[in-house]
């Protein structure tokens, strides 16, 4: 606000010569003047050098082993390591007054194990030291929470100097996350095919930094993350008249392999099942996916008659014939008529599931079932809708009205997975048709997603985030090891395999090169009992299949827990590529699977994924934390293929210095911890060390 302005004017005589008596009355004057202007010369002096002398950073909150400053200057939290001071993790914090720092006595004083402070009608802050998980490991809660309703409390974890991993599944999967790009949006499940900028199938709440930090966050906190390429990622909570907070859990340890076998490999919170491939053959048989006529029940059962036949002609004897969901619901309407009628229709073709032996069948399931189908109208008939299918809710009074949404092209109702009534229905007619067509085992597709935030409708408290997912992988996994589900949240102890993403028929992120940073990913969250994409990827191009690229794919799926082919080797290659095909089965029967067994005990036991990254064993070598073409089964096979078109050579780092890594293919010997430079590999070749 600009002074007022006063009309000037001559001072009078009389007033003057009043002051200048003052001013000459005796010494006391003087000194009194004198006083006042040193006082304020002081004054201004000591707010001078408090303001110079101020650190940037203060110490808010300190343990052992680390401790949480505030820096001042961009209103940031850092978690620093003791004794050697390196700063770990810098989290950019939103919505507060970068300016305003916290004080050096806070609220919580009287408590040294905590801070908190809080910013006049914004935020409020408190960070306290939580019980450790292990000796070495340290722990910190961070909780922000709004004092409006319109304040969103964001914070970002930068990544200069960090490497990132866990979170969501992404469209062209990187390992590390650094180099990802996605918006802020909602952390729930998705399905590329419908959503490719959304998060995917599967995704959990927990965070891994390469300084040995993780982030998790709890399942009741309404969380929106994004990534921002070689920025930062950012977790927040929306604003609204809940005042919801950001909450998140801070641990620190020794290093990157440390924080993950004390925080990351106890993510579930019970005790482990795994479909152990002693109870579950799939392991050690390959998946072929039907891709013959599905005009009627009887072209599927010819159809599914003749692949068997062919595969027998090829010497692929064993395996699984997957029949999708189309197929299924043809074959399983058909099952579903009266006996006289079925007889009628398909006298001559019988269905008899021995005449695929040894080979088995799959069939395919999904929750949601169109409202032109029988099911459904069959349950508006009865009164059952709004207890079988998702349904909104009026706010006074009324009926509920079944939640339609979209799936496969088809307006559809979506199982509720709320109702005890409905699941019991659902997995007993599950049963019933694996009976009845004689299926080993039953994929079931659309878990992922939340049909309510899909149409910006409100969810159900018990359907917030992810719960559906969660919900429908608990029923499922009453079904025993021979189920296999499309998504996973808070579901990695469960005894599922997950079915993974497709992919693209190129050498790209969300093509061949986006295999093993999902291998790494789905691992290091848990899932280490997954299905890969078939052989040369299920999204092709109208282009002709690649030859090298469907070898290079062959290889790679040789040494993960399942194989799986959506078209056979003789319709798209020579005839050395289906001996190579034979190879590759043979490979994973005789090296891949005793692996697969001895490592899923110790999955059980100690929670260690599966599959791990070359920094598992040098957890502090910075080469190996963005090393996204090679991993590891357990601590003692590393498998380093070829993802470049065209390319005969690579180089490859064998982790771990002070051990010794032996070439499979020619028994020489090389040392840990060093890089091998242009080795040389040929189309027929992938390299593999046994430690």
């Amino acid at each position: 606000t600009m002074p007022l302005t006063r009309p000037t004017r001559q001072i009078p005589d009389a007033a003057w010569t009043s002051g200048f008596r003052e001013m000459t009355e005796p010494w006391k004057g003087a000194v009194g003047c004198l006083g006042v202007a040193v006082f304020f010369a002081m004054t201004i002096g000591i707010i001078s050098w408090q303001a110079l002398e101020q650190l940037p950073e203060e110490w808010v909150l300190r343990g052992q082993a680390g401790g949480m400053l505030w820096e001042r200057r961009h209103g940031a939290l850092l978690l620093r390591a003791l004794p050697a001071g390196q700063t770990v993790a810098v989290i950019a914090v939103g919505s507060v007054p970068a300016t305003e720092p916290p004080p050096p006595r806070d609220r919580c004083w009287h408590d040294g194990g905590q801070f908190c402070y809080a910013w006049e009608e914004d935020a409020e802050l408190r960070l306290s030291l939580e019980p450790s998980p292990a000796p070495d490991t340290e722990c910190y809660s961070v909780r922000w929470t709004p004092l409006r309703p319109d304040v969103t409390l964001k914070d970002c974890f930068s990544m200069t100097n960090v490497s990132w991993y866990g979170g969501a599944s992404i469209h062209a999967q990187r390992w590390p996350l650094n180099s990802a790009e996605s918006h802020m949006q909602p952390f729930v499940s998705g399905d590329f095919r419908k959503n490719p900028a959304g998060y995917g199938p599967v995704l959990e709440r927990y965070f891994l930094g390469s300084t040995g930090v993780t982030v998790t966050v709890p399942p009741e906190v309404p969380l929106f993350l994004s990534l921002e390429s070689e920025r930062h990622f950012c977790l927040e909570t929306p604003a609204g008249r809940a005042l919801e907070p950001l909450h998140y859990l801070l641990c620190l340890s020794s290093d990157i392999t440390a924080a993950h076998q004390h925080v990351g490999s106890h993510l579930a919170g019970q005790a482990h099942a795994t479909p152990t491939p002693r109870l579950f053959p799939p392991h050690r048989s390959p998946i072929w996916r039907y891709h013959g006529p599905e005009g009627s029940a009887a072209k599927i059962k010819r159809g599914l008659r003749s692949l068997a036949k062919r595969l027998k002609r090829h010497h692929l004897h064993e395996g699984v014939l997957a029949l999708g969901e189309h197929g299924t619901a043809i074959l399983a309407t058909a099952e579903d008529l009266p006996p006289e009628q079925r007889k009628r229709q398909d006298s001559a073709h019988s269905w008899d599931p021995a005449l695929l032996a040894p080979l088995q069948l799959s069939i395919t399931l999904s929750p949601y079932t169109s409202i032109a189908s029988s099911l459904f109208l069959h349950s508006l008939r009865n009164g059952d809708a709004a207890t079988n299918w998702l349904s909104l809710r009026p706010r006074s009074g009324g009926c509920s009205v079944p939640l339609l949404t979209t799936w496969k092209g088809q307006l559809c109702a979506r199982l509720n997975v709320t109702s005890k009534a409905a699941l019991s229905w659902y997995l007993a007619r599950a049963q019933r048709l694996r009976q009845v067509l004689g299926a080993t085992y039953v994929v079931f597709e659309g878990a992922e997603g939340n049909a309510f935030l899909e149409q910006a409708v409100p969810p159900p408290a018990e359907l917030a985030s992810n719960g559906y997912t969660e919900a429908l992988a608990v029923a499922l996994g009453t079904l025993g090891n021979a189920t296999i589900i499309s998504a996973g949240a808070r579901s990695s102890h469960l005894p599922l395999f997950v079915q993974m993403s497709p992919l693209h028929s190129d050498w790209s992120h969300t093509g061949l090169k986006g295999l093993i940073p999902s291998v790494l990913h789905y691992s290091l969250l848990g899932y280490n009992f997954f299905i890969p994409d078939a052989v040369g990827g299920s999204l092709a191009s109208d282009a002709p299949v690649d030859p090298e690229l469907y070898v290079r794919w062959l290889q790679i799926v040789t040494f993960l827990p399942v194989m799986a082919f959506s078209m056979p080797p003789w319709l798209c290659c020579d005839a050395w590529v289906l001996n190579l095909t034979r190879q590759c089965i043979q490979r994973h029967q005789d090296f891949v699977v005793p692996l697969l067994i001895k490592y899923s005990e110790e999955w059980l036991s100690l929670g260690y994924p599966i599959f791990r990254p070359a920094w598992w064993l040098s957890p502090m070598d910075p080469t190996a934390f963005t090393i996204e073409d090679e991993f590891l089964i357990g601590d003692e096979v590393l498998v380093a293929p070829i993802t470049e078109k065209g390319q005969m050579w690579r180089d490859i780092y064998l982790p771990g210095a002070g051990h010794l890594w032996m070439d499979t293919n020619t028994a020489r010997v090389f040392d840990g911890g060093t890089i091998l430079r242009n080795f040389s590999v040929s189309l027929a070749e992938v390299p593999v060390f046994v430690k």
